[in-house]
């Protein structure tokens, strides 16, 4: 008899998120989204740097030093986190946080300093 039921349950749930199809309990708004998007940039531009630095460590020669520009930090912004408008001051600050925090001197190269 509890199998019967548990199948029972199931068919419910089932038709119940039929008909349900999944619609959002609060409708998207623009202002909250504005503001998560606020809220998550100076994260974004971190990891942006991060990623700028990762990638040209992969193109960079053996032996050749690394050359990351403030540049390949805002086309990450633009096309991995969709920021239609970051700074050169910005990306060059979240640069050279990450330049000096991940040991990049050693084998880096940057323009975040001029």
């Amino acid at each position: 008899m509890s199998g019967l039921g548990f199948v029972a349950l199931g068919v419910l749930l089932i038709a119940a998120g039929a008909l349900w199809r999944g619609r959002a309990v609060r409708p998207l708004s623009r202002k909250r989204a504005r503001a998560a998007l606020a809220r998550d940039y100076p994260r974004h531009l971190l990891r942006s740097a991060d990623m700028a630095i990762a990638a040209a460590r992969r193109q960079a020669a053996r032996g050749e030093p690394v050359i990351v520009r403030i540049d390949d930090v805002i086309s990450v912004a633009t096309q991995h986190f969709g920021h239609a408008s970051v700074t050169r001051e910005q990306a060059a600050a979240a640069l050279r946080q990450r330049y000096e925090a991940g040991g990049c001197r050693a084998d880096c190269m940057t323009d975040a300093f001029d």
